[in-house]
């Protein structure tokens, strides 16, 4: 457990009820950042995820040379330089805790004429950057990592790159969005084909920045290289990752209802609500609507009682950032929730696997690992303090799993909470948790 980092306490039981809306989205967040940046003209958004991992995208472009007014309230201008425009950085380009920032920035960056280096923090210098590391090397790019292909990266301007036709062998739109920005540089066209189906914010906020980007059969196709990027509004919406502890919360709490305003709903985010209704929750997508580009919606969920499942394989690429919050309904759910082929857990922010396991043993649930996912045993949830090893979403889901427990819960090691979710102890307490920071 990190010295110094806040902990929650979480006090047992209660219900969510309300209207709350959760932060912008952080995936569309950094996308909008960085085409902002590479583009011509001025690029306004609106819903700006303003956490730290946003906010670290933004500061290595301002390191490059991008002007930028705000973030404020949400808002950020951008004025962009250019394709070509970026200058070389005096220093390296610290990306902090994001692994999204780090792969799509070792793309974008393989195809400026200057040397650049990308960092990050303890957690994010332990995640495998391989898999974006070959593929771009594959385009003509100069990329090393350090021991084991883990971070720091260094890329080495001037190259000619030339586009590819890369079959993924695990789905990854981190790696996926790599290769289609490195292919705004290259010549020809570039082309990944996914084993399943991943998010697709990048290819939507690159045809509306003026570069559409064609699907069929599984596979994306960027099909023309060095055309200039136009501004353009971006309005994020709230980000259904961080709405999964709301869902989960209101789900398996007894009195529950609750309205979550303004959420992504774009198909390829939305296994966490369909995952959830296998186990027999109440969600309700109310108002659906487009902005900027992207489906969205409020979601109203009330409580349910849950039955355990076996989640198909299908959903678990289209859900896997919200396991940690998943696998708390499972531990409340009725019989055994398995997932398996969910191996990219292990090399998140923390093996989310083995955190996962762990925290729900140390509150008294039925659990056993196993290489690619977990069986959960649901029923009884006492309390009991839980190490989230760092990983903002661990962190949250258990602070969450109070709301069913038999006593507090205490969360360790919380800090990180703020690269994706500034302000969630604030608005869980108004929601209706019994949450409290301590130093």
């Amino acid at each position: 457990m990190t010295a110094h980092s806040p902990s929650y306490r979480v006090g047992p039981g209660g219900s969510l009820l309300g209207t709350v809306r959760v932060p912008g989205d952080k995936s569309i967040s950094h996308r909008a950042v960085m085409l902002g940046a590479i583009a011509n003209g001025v690029t306004r958004i609106t819903g700006l995820l303003e956490g730290e991992d946003v906010l670290a995208t933004l500061g290595a472009f301002r390191a490059m040379g991008v002007t930028a007014r705000g973030p404020r309230d949400g808002g950020l201008e951008i004025r962009g330089a250019g394709l070509h425009g970026l200058c070389a950085p005096a220093a390296p380009l610290d990306m902090g805790n994001s692994g999204t920032a780090m792969r799509l920035m070792a793309g974008l960056l393989a195809g400026q004429a200057f040397d650049s280096e990308l960092v990050g923090d303890a957690s994010l210098s332990r995640r495998p950057m391989a898999r974006v590391i070959e593929p771009l090397r594959a385009m003509g790019a100069c990329v090393e990592g350090g021991a084991g292909g883990r971070p720091p990266l260094r890329i080495t301007g001037g190259q000619r790159l030339r586009g590819i036709d890369y079959r993924m062998p695990v789905a990854s739109a981190q790696v996926k969005s790599a290769l289609l920005l490195a292919g705004l540089y290259a010549s020809g066209a570039t082309a990944v084909t996914e084993p399943a189906p991943t998010r697709d914010h990048t290819e939507r906020m690159l045809g509306a920045f003026g570069r559409p980007v064609t699907r069929e059969a599984g596979t994306v196709r960027l099909l023309e290289s060095g055309g200039a990027l136009s501004a353009c509004p971006v309005d994020v919406p709230a980000d259904i990752s961080s709405a999964a502890f709301f869902l989960v919360g209101a789900s398996i709490a007894p009195g529950s209802e609750l309205r979550l305003t303004g959420v992504g709903v774009n198909p390829t985010r939305t296994g966490i609500i369909d995952v959830l209704r296998r186990m027999g929750a109440d969600i309700r997508i109310d108002q659906p609507r487009e902005s900027g580009g992207e489906p969205v919606a409020d979601l109203v969920v009330r409580h349910a009682p849950l039955r355990g499942i076996e989640i198909p394989p299908a959903l678990v690429p289209l859900s896997i950032d919200e396991f940690p919050a998943i696998m708390v309904a499972a531990a409340c759910a009725e019989g055994e929730t398995v997932l398996s082929g969910a191996g990219e857990l292990r090399v998140k922010e923390s093996d989310r696997i083995a955190a996962i396991a762990g925290g729900l043993a140390a509150l008294g649930v039925s659990v056993e690992e196993r290489a690619d996912g977990l069986r959960v045993r649901g029923g009884r949830v006492s309390g009991g303090v839980v190490d989230s090893f760092g990983d903002h979403r661990i962190a949250m889901a258990f602070a969450i799993a109070a709301l069913r427990a038999e006593g507090p819960v205490t969360v360790m090691d919380t800090r990180n909470v703020a690269t994706s979710f500034p302000g969630f102890p604030a608005l869980a307490r108004r929601a209706g948790l019994a949450i409290e920071v301590a130093a």
